[in-house]
């Protein structure tokens, strides 16, 4: 029904109901009087603004200004957006009224209405210059167009008093990374930060903008100038700790261990360092640092020894020291860590690390049934099951949980498939997400997992179409990417488009095993051998996973190095004896 007749249909007499609208619209006080609002006649002659300025002076609004009111808010109320944020544009326009503007301006912004946005935007600034907020989304849309001189002016204002000055500098950054020319910005920022020399601040922001425009020895000078200002700042050490790692990890693990020399309280660049040995496999190195943390935080001001305690949890966790992740989990339990159910699931994770699924299941019967991790805790308690007993009963057991979301729905769904998959039962897998995508909400991941499971039954089409349609739905969706790439260049096809796809992919995430992976293939695929065995020998040093094991020997079979590659088939089937493309791949070279 048009919104017009909706609004024309009310009765006159019921007056009290306009007002209460806009009572609770937060624009009038409740001064203004309850009488004549829908009878009052406009002002004959006046200007708008004059209208709107008397009539709310006077405790009185027009019919007109109330209609039109009305109009905008059951527009925004039945979902149309660009009407509403347009009535109100127009409202804020005649009457000059800040608060219509902020409306207009925040309406079209949410239902991304950007013709509508820059105007009201512009007009709540010009309205209420003393708005941070309203100056601040002017100035975001100066930066998002890449009208960089034309944000100075509001961003100078920003650091203009003392008090908020250096939060300022800190804050750039944010508003800062939306434009699309890193180099400009670097300039600006240098530029605002040219007056404040003593103020390490200034300095941060453009390590900050150094870093982004990839100039990392700026960003390091800049970072030095920080350091002598401020003396010990944690954030300036992790940011430069960052940029050295990217040079080199040793230069970085050397500088945090020259900065915790002097500051041997900063817990969190102590973090960065056991991080860093970690990744490093310098798993020693990074135990001796477990107990400091703990100390230290039980030390700090913050009061945080449970959270570093769960932290240093996962950290041996992941170092695969599962003894010791496991009292460092009870531990931090004892020590107040607030989300007991999120440990529960840690030292379930831990207990199927070490093969004990009986433990594993007790822990994860303790998550409590109205805790955000329940249905994590039954996902795990079903693939116990289907790895000990069968997918069927995995499956049934999923389908005895009760009080699920659609959204949880759909994630029990795919997990039901996965272990079908896992099962080699690839038909009764993808029937399973055709009947889910047909009738039930779609999630990109959801359309992603039935691509993958078209995939395994030669659906190739089908699975091209869900996958950009994936893409489509979330423009970032790295793995889509990789997916749709790596399946052309394993079909040996497309390769040109493949590649593209791939490094699409690893544009969102660049250290990814499986992309890199796939980037090796590609390379492989087109006859790039060098090039496809650095890449594979990078995804395969980060993850022996025994696909990428296939990979890696069937490259440098082909290159010739035939003991190497069956020194990589022979490591990898003896710790995964049954994975059928590394088999595969062993069987095709007649070994």
């Amino acid at each position: 029904m048009p919104i017009k007749s909706s609004v024309t249909a009310l009765p006159q007499q019921k007056k009290p109901f306009y007002i209460s609208l806009l009572l609770r619209s937060g624009l009038l006080s409740s001064a203004l009087a309850l009488t004549a609002c829908a009878a009052q006649p406009p002002i004959a002659n006046a200007p708008t603004t004059q209208v709107a300025a008397n009539s709310i002076a006077n405790g009185q609004l027009s019919a007109e200004f109330v209609y039109q009111y009305l109009v905008a808010e059951i527009a925004g109320q039945r979902g149309d957006l660009a009407t509403s944020s347009a009535v109100f544009y127009n409202l804020a326009k005649n009457s000059r009224e800040a608060s219509l503007a902020e409306r207009a301006a925040k309406v079209a912004a949410y239902g991304k209405v950007p013709g509508l946005a820059v105007p009201a935007i512009k007009l709540w600034a010009e309205l209420d210059p003393s708005s941070t907020e309203a100056q601040q989304a002017m100035t975001e849309l100066y930066i998002a167009s890449g009208k960089l001189d034309e944000a100075k002016p509001h961003l100078a204002k920003l650091l203009a008093k003392e008090d908020t000055r250096a939060s300022g500098f800190l804050y750039l950054h944010t508003l800062l990374n939306k434009s699309p020319d890193p180099a400009a910005t670097l300039k600006l920022v240098q530029s605002l930060a040219e007056p404040y020399p003593q103020l390490a601040e200034a300095h941060f922001a453009i390590a900050q903008s150094a870093y982004s425009a990839k100039q990392p020895e700026v960003a390091l000078q800049a970072l030095d100038k920080a350091n002598a200002l401020k003396p010990g700042w944690d954030l300036a050490a992790l940011i430069k700790g960052q940029i050295l790692y990217e040079k080199s990890p040793e230069s970085a693990i050397t500088f945090y261990n020259a900065f915790l020399a002097q500051y041997p309280a900063s817990n969190e660049v102590r973090v960065s360092l056991t991080r860093t040995l970690i990744n490093q496999k310098q798993y020693e190195a990074a135990k001796k640092q477990y107990p400091i943390l703990i100390k230290n935080a039980k030390e700090n001001k913050d009061k945080n020894a449970a959270d570093i305690t769960a932290l240093v949890g996962l950290m041996a966790m992941q170092t695969e020291d599962y003894s010791a992740a496991t009292g460092y989990f009870e531990e931090s339990t004892k020590l107040g860590f607030k989300d007991t159910d999120q440990i529960y699931l840690y030292l379930a994770q831990v207990a199927e690390k070490q093969k004990n699924s009986a433990q594993a299941q007790s822990w994860y019967n303790k998550v409590s049934a109205d805790s955000n991790h329940y249905l994590g805790a039954q996902l795990g308690i079903a693939n116990i099951i289907a790895n000990t007993q069968s997918a069927d009963k995995a499956i049934d057991y999923l389908d005895n949980v009760d009080n699920l979301t659609s959204e949880q729905q759909i994630i029990v769904i795919q997990t039901q498939a996965s272990f079908l998959s896992k099962a080699d039962r690839n038909k009764e897998s993808f029937e399973l997400l055709d009947k889910a995508v047909k009738n039930m909400p779609n999630t990109p991941e959801l359309v992603y997992d039935y691509a993958l499971a078209a995939e395994r039954v030669k659906k190739f089409d089908l699975m091209e179409a869900e996958l950009r349609k994936a893409i489509a739905a979330k423009p970032d969706f790295a793995a889509a990417y990789n997916a749709l790439g790596y399946s052309f260049a394993d079909r040996n096809t497309r390769l040109t488009e493949a590649l593209q796809l791939i490094e699409k992919a690893l544009s969102f995430n660049p250290n990814d095993h499986y992309m890199l992976d796939s980037l090796g293939w590609v390379h492989y695929r087109k006859g790039n051998l060098d090039k496809a065995l650095d890449y594979l020998q990078q995804a395969y040093k980060v993850n022996p996973d025994p696909e990428i094991a296939a990979h890696v020997g069937e490259v440098l079979w082909k290159k010739g190095k035939k003991e190497e590659a069956k020194k990589v088939w022979n490591d990898a089937i003896k710790a995964d004896p049954k994975n059928q493309v590394l088999l595969d791949t062993v069987k095709k070279f007649g070994q």
